[in-house]
């Protein structure tokens, strides 16, 4: 698996080579491999539903009167699609069993690092980034013993969120990072990871812009909105920094299917450089 996360990161330039030449792709955005372009495209079709449901939410003020039991119905119906879309439509688009299958795999994947980056990632956001989280009619919580400071709880409802955001970014992640090794752009080795931070800032801006509007103003913010939007997006990239790599690799051609295995060592990986990325920073920055 590590070396084919390395195959992807370098040139990209066999993209553009010999017998992968253009007019016989179906397309430059999406994976060659049908079995993921499908899932691909359902991910980044239901991305404008599920942002319609929080926006729904924040604006008739459901976040604050709904109880604990309703925001956890909420949490969990905008995310379940993710898994029960392409569950059910699989068979019109794939002949694969449902294990070797790309939409259960990623799904897999999602779970694991999402999971990671709330039990783990959320106490960084609390005591690094500045972030309030005042919701006390979210009362089932779940966040880590040995880390953070404990002055705030994770409430569950942050999970399946996490993981439908991130269904989000790192579908877009994908068809981005692939139309541009295709372009066939020289010195792509060392572009690569210059636009995964791109995209990787770009999400991270655009979520803490989004979260932190005055109609959530006393429920969720940051002691320092100026100062995250500058820095703190930049801290929060590199969730997807550490992801968005290993993410791309996953089943990108059909000769080359991930083990389950491989799947969750693949997401577990990503989760500790993630941990590890946010607590070098936090030596070397301290709290914003």
């Amino acid at each position: 698996m590590s070396e084919e996360v390395a195959t992807f990161s370098a040139s990209g330039a066999s993209d553009a080579e010999g017998g992968d030449d253009v007019h016989r792709r179906a397309s430059l955005w999406f994976s060659d491999n049908p079995d993921k372009a499908w899932v691909e495209k359902l991910l980044l079709a239901y991305s404008p539903v599920w942002m319609a449901s929080m926006a729904v939410m924040v604006f008739t003020g459901w976040d604050k009167s709904f109880g604990n039991g309703a925001l956890l119905i909420h949490a969990f119906v905008t995310a379940a699609p993710v898994l029960v879309a392409p569950a059910v439509l699989a068979r019109r688009y794939t002949h694969k069993a449902w294990h070797e299958s790309y939409w259960f795999k990623v799904n897999l994947y999602l779970l694991v690092f999402s999971f990671f980056a709330s039990y783990f990632g959320s106490e960084y956001f609390f005591d690094l980034l500045g972030m309030v989280y005042v919701y006390p009619n979210a009362s089932t919580t779940l966040d880590a013993a040995l880390v953070g400071s404990g002055e705030q709880s994770v409430p569950l409802i942050m999970y399946p969120y996490a993981y439908v955001y991130f269904s989000t970014y790192h579908a877009t992640a994908n068809v981005v990072l692939r139309r541009l090794r295709r372009l066939n752009l020289p010195g792509m080795t060392l572009l690569f990871p210059v636009f995964v931070f791109v995209i990787a800032y770009f999400w991270s801006w655009m979520e803490t812009k989004a979260m932190a509007n005055p109609l959530m103003a006393s429920s969720f913010y940051y002691k320092s909105l100026d100062r995250m939007l500058a820095y703190g997006s930049a801290i929060y990239a590199v969730y997807f920094l550490a992801s968005f790599p290993i993410y791309y690799a996953l089943d990108e051609t059909e000769e080359r299917s991930w083990t389950l295995i491989e799947v969750c060592a693949g997401a577990l990986s990503a989760s500790a450089l993630m941990m590890l990325g946010l607590d070098l920073i936090t030596h070397w920055l301290g709290r914003l």
